[in-house]
Order: C-alpha cells, then sequence, then structure tokens
C-alpha cells in the first residue's frame, strides 16, 4: 500500500545554491576527521561550549510545536556562521532521555547524542505534536501528522542563519520511528536519517504473529506529569504549558486504539484511517526510495524489532547502513555509538570522507565468538556461508523428545501439551494495564514440549533467520504458538537466544509489498482468518526473530514449544486450557530451519 505526499513548497533556487555552498565550506572545516574503520572513528571536539534557545515553532494548522535549539558556542555566544543541523523528533525539549523512553546504558549512546553539538552541528529538540510542552491533541503515533509536521520542521531548520541547509534526523524506539517517517515525507533538504528499533510494519511490530506485543504502546500522561517538562524560554511561569498540558488530554488513547485493531486491515474509527497502514513506514516505500535520504539502521540482538531494522535496510534504495549489537532495546553498551553517528553524519551532511561508504554496510556482534572477533561485517544477508539446515522436532516422549537433521519415517509420532498461563520465570508483577515493562525473555521450562539436540562436537554458529515449519493441532477454534530457540549449556543452564510466534487462525500465507528475504509473511486481514477445527491438524510456517549466535562444543541446541508466553501483552487465559499437539510425521513433518554458517 502506498499513501501520496502532498506536494510541499521549494525554497528559491538561488538561497538552495548559496546553503549548498556554506554546506561546502562548513565541510572543509573539521579538520580532524578523516577516514577509520569502524568503531574507530573519533575526531577531537571542534568547540568545548554550547548555547541552548527554545521557542515555538507553528505548524501549518496554527498548532505550535516546541524546538529547543543548541549551537556551538565560544565565551558564552553562539559561534557565526552556518552548520549542519541534526534533529530529534521526541516528547521533550531537554535533558537525557528527552523522548521519555529508554536512553540506553552508559555513556556514549542515545542520551549523548546532543553533545555532536561540539563536533560542528547545531542540535534541535522538537517535542511531538501532544506531547511536552508542544501543543495539538494525538490523533495517531508515527501518523502521517507528525510526518507533515516533520516535513515543516525541516524545512525551518533549513533556511535558518545557522544552518548549511543539511538536515539530518537520530531517535530510538517511538522516536526511531519518526526518523523514519520523516523520510517518507521526503524533503530534499533531509540528507540523512539514524533509526534505532522502529517498526517497519506497524503491525508486526505490536502485533507480530497477531499476538499483542510485550512492550508499551506510547505515553499516556496526566496534567501534572506534564507539568514537569522542561517549557519554553518566556514561559518559566508555565502558563503556555499548562495550557498544552489541558489540550493533550482531548487525544486518541493508544492502547485502547491497538486493542481495538486485532487484524491489519481493521478501521480505526477515532483515527479513521486502516492505522496499520497509515502508521507502517513500509508504506511509503515509492517515497522513500524516491527521498535519496542516506538510513543507518540501529538494532540489538536482545531487541524484539531487530526483524523490522533488516527489514528496513534490505528495502532501502540508496546509501544504508545497519549495526546490531548485543543489546537490548535502545541500548549500546561499551560501543560508542555516538562517534558512529558522527561518522555517519559527517559524511553525508559535511561530505567528508569518513570511510563510511567503502566499509561494509553491515555489522553485527556475534554471541559467544572469541574474543576480539564478535563483530563481523558483511555486504549481504543472509550472509555468505549460509546452508539452510532442517531440524525435525522428533517425538520420543510425553515431553518433547529429539531435534534431528534426520526426516520422520512413520506415522504416529505426536505429543501434546496444556496450555499454562501461570507460569512467570522471574516472578514478575504485572502492571493493571496487562504490560511487563522490560520483562526480559527466559525459559519456560514447564510450559509445553521441548527438542533438544545430543551434545555439539563443535562451535556451531547461526546467524540469519530461523523459520519454524509445525503441525499441529487443538481443543480449541485458535490457539497462541510460541516457539523458543535456546542454547543449553554442559551444566543445564539454558539461555534463549530467539523466538517465534503466530497466532494459528492467522496462519495463512501471503506475500508482502516489499522485499522480506523470502521468509513466511501473514497478511492478517480479518478475511484470511482460518478457525482450527478441535483436532485436525494445520501446518503452521512463521520466521523466528533473526540472531548471530555460536553454540559451543558440549552445547545443546533446544527448541521448546508453548502456548503462552508470561510478557504477553493483555494475556487472558482460556478455559478450560487448550491441549495443543505437535505432530512429526513422514506426512506431516514439524521442523526448524536453521541459518548454519560454514567457515569460510
Amino acid at each position: 500500500m502506498s499513501i501520496s505526499i502532498p506536494n510541499k513548497p521549494v525554497v528559491n533556487v538561488v538561497v538552495v545554491a548559496l546553503l549548498l555552498f556554506m554546506s561546502a565550506m562548513v565541510a572543509t572545516g573539521n579538520a580532524a576527521a578523516q577516514a577509520a574503520a569502524f568503531g574507530q572513528y573519533r575526531p577531537a571536539p571542534l568547540y568545548s561550549e554550547t548555547v541552548t534557545t527554545s521557542l515555538y515553532l507553528p505548524m501549518r494548522d496554527g498548532v505550535r510545536l516546541a524546538v529547543s535549539v543548541t549551537r556551538p558556542a565560544k565565551d558564552g555566544k553562539p559561534v557565526e556562521g552556518r552548520f549542519p543541523v541534526i534533529w530529534h523528533h521526541t516528547l521533550a525539549i531537554s535533558g537525557p532521555g528527552a523522548d521519555g523512553g529508554p536512553v540506553g546504558e552508559g555513556p556514549h549512546g542515545y542520551r549523548d547524542a546532543p553533545k555532536l553539538a561540539r563536533q560542528g552541528y547545531v542540535v534541535a529538540l522538537v517535542a511531538r505534536r501532544a506531547q511536552g510542552p508542544s501543543f495539538g491533541k494525538r490523533r495517531g503515533y508515527n501518523d502521517r501528522t507528525e510526518a507533515y509536521d516533520a516535513y515543516e520542521i525541516i524545512d525551518w531548520l533549513a533556511v535558518q542563519p545557522w544552518s548549511t541547509g543539511a538536515v539530518g534526523v537520530w531517535g530510538c524506539s517511538n522516536t526511531g520511528d519518526a526518523s523514519m517517517h520523516a523520510v517518507t515525507a521526503a524533503n530534499p533538504h533531509l540528507k540523512a536519517a539514524w533509526a534505532g528499533c522502529f517498526s517497519w510494519e506497524k503491525y508486526d511490530g505490536f502485533f507480530r504473529g497477531g499476538i499483542f506485543a510485550n512492550w508499551g504502546t506510547g505515553p499516556e500522561r496526566t496534567i501534572e506529569q506534564d507539568m514537569t517538562s522542561t517549557p519554553v524560554q518566556g514561559d518559566e511561569a508555565k502558563v503556555l504549558l499548562r495550557q498544552a498540558a489541558q489540550e493533550h488530554q482531548g487525544g486518541t488513547v493508544l492502547a485502547r486504539m491497538w486493542e481495538s485493531m486485532p487484524y491489519r486491515d481493521d478501521y480505526a474509527q477515532g483515527v479513521g484511517s486502516r492505522f496499520w497502514y497509515e502508521g507502517s513506514v513500509a508504506s511509503y516505500l515509492p517515497q522513500i526510495r524516491a527521498s535519496g535520504t542516506a538510513v543507518y539502521v540501529q538494532g540489538g540482538w536482545r531487541d524484539d524489532l531487530r526483524g523490522q531494522g533488516l527489514l528496513t535496510y534490505i528495502n532501502m534504495a540508496h546509501d544504508r547502513h545497519i549495526i546490531i549489537g548485543p543489546w537490548g532495546h535502545c541500548e549500546n553498551g561499551d560501543f560508542d555509538m555516538v562517534s558512529e553517528m558522527q561518522r555517519f553524519f559527517d559524511q553525508h551532511l559535511k561530505g567528508i570522507d569518513t570511510g563510511i561508504l567503502t566499509d561494509d554496510p553491515i555489522h553485527y556482534f556475534t554471541v559467544n565468538a572469541p574474543a576480539g572477533h564478535e563483530w563481523r561485517s558483511s555486504k549481504t544477508w543472509p550472509v555468505a556461508g549460509t546452508e539452510p539446515v532442517k531440524y525435525f522436532l522428533s517425538v520420543t516422549s510425553d515431553n518433547g523428545g529429539a531435534l534431528l537433521t534426520k526426516a520422520p519415517s512413520r506415522a504416529g509420532m505426536k505429543a501434546s501439551f496444556t496450555v499454562r498461563y501461570d507460569l512467570d520465570c522471574l516472578g514478575l508483577v504485572r502492571r493493571p494495564d496487562g504490560l511487563l515493562t522490560g520483562a526480559p525473555p527466559c525459559p519456560l521450562e514447564k510450559a509445553g514440549l521441548q527438542f533438544v539436540t545430543e551434545p555439539l562436537a563443535a562451535d556451531t554458529e547461526l546467524t540469519g533467520d530461523a523459520v519454524a515449519d509445525l503441525w499441529i493441532s487443538s481443543t480449541a477454534e485458535d490457539s497462541n504458538v510460541f516457539v523458543y530457540l535456546e542454547d543449553v549449556g554442559p551444566d543445564g543452564k539454558v539461555k534463549q537466544v530467539t523466538d517465534a510466534r503466530l497466532k494459528a487462525s492467522l496462519r495463512k500465507l501471503s506475500k508482502p509489498g516489499y522485499e522480506n528475504f523470502g521468509l513466511p509473511y501473514h497478511r492478517s486481514h480479518k478475511e484470511d482468518v482460518q478457525p482450527l477445527k478441535p483436532g485436525d491438524p494445520v501446518q503452521m510456517s512463521f520466521a523466528f526473530l533473526p540472531m548471530s549466535h555460536i553454540f559451543k562444543a558440549g552445547h545443546r541446541i533446544r527448541i521448546s514449544v508453548a502456548g503462552a508466553d508470561y510478557r504477553e501483552r493483555n494475556l487472558t487465559p482460556v478455559s478450560p486450557a487448550p491441549v495443543v499437539t505437535i505432530l512429526n510425521t513422514s506426512a506431516n513433518p514439524s521442523f526448524v530451519t536453521l541459518p548454519v554458517i560454514h567457515s569460510k
């Protein structure tokens, strides 16, 4: 699905030419910056001071958005001249984690991105419509209203007297989505976008497999909470802030909107669109490809949105990069992500040869790799040397059995389990809204069936996208099926590597309107629903989240199958609890296909 973007006024060509000339002049100013290998870009700061101001910027409909602008300074005054601009479409205008979401662990991550003002950038934070000190009512989230706002914001940033006209944007989580939606608006001044941990298809981000995701749906703030926001300069008494906070209360309640749309083509009554499509970056692929904006995607192997980042990367038609580390949501561990961001922006906003264009575009961390060799790079995904290997779920006991590369040769091989809704491996308490905030995946030993290999004779690397192909039946008309890929150590300790999930009634396969590595895709429209007939087996094919993990010699690969996940949002037990059966026969084989990497 593609939605057109209205035409916008174009800045006078003479002004554009002047701005491009000034941009080229500024690009030569960072003499310390030069080509460097991945992770080694460390130019010295150009300035030791910054100055921040803030103001209200009116949009096309009169709604005022709060903007803070941080400029390089000397002796307490802004440095004269023009600089490239990078901005954050966020939820506030000051402080670490201004987006109200995760800011990562330790230094050199998203919380430190505004420090790039010391590297010769103007840094702007723009509170999104109906957030923080900005006025307006929220219609949706990452909707067309915000994309049009982004277009106007970029236009304004490009023509300020301190701007070269070259603009970049960054963000992670909801602001990562905002970064990509700014790209969908195709403003010619937007030269580069850094986006972390966001959704390519919003339905798959929030209803992966047709099952409500594990995390929040966005901020729902009271007037009192909004009043803690930093006001725009000149409003120290917070008179305008209170007016804005009161106006926010008339917006869409996001959690209720998501719940009202269990299918991808559902119409959101309060919003006036099929919002899963409107809010999806994927819906605007033609605009993204026409924009010419360079994109750098960031993800983590412990973040549920890592597959969405890879889909974004593979569908870009121009300069693109991706980094996936051993991190959770919007984290960076000990990796200096701000320096890598600067490397990206210096290349595309200042015209400095930072080496990024000659690098492999994909950088990823392989868990359990030898020390000093964890970071790998590739020109392609899947990476070179990948061999898809089938591992069959061989039933040998009531609890599961073996994970074998040999296909089943006889009938009657099946095992059953009763869905458990009461298991919680961490002893967490669910919030009143049904959410376990930040709950990590963890093995549930008694949740269902388990299939395990013999101890591995040698280290085995799995890098890429695995797929589950299962034949199941259930005593209910529908069942949620969760499959976990786990690493079992010689001491019996279990670590979850990745997972797959699918609601059985949404098992119908179709083709997406974009490249997806040939993985199973479920359109999940209302007309695609196929209820189960209790006792009748059906085939389900669905993808795991991608991974890069080495199973050490002596360890075992385990596949666990369950009917509920303790992290499931709005977990609602079915009574009586369904009994789910897994079949693995010559006629109905159940297996997982794992991306095994063979050494060069």
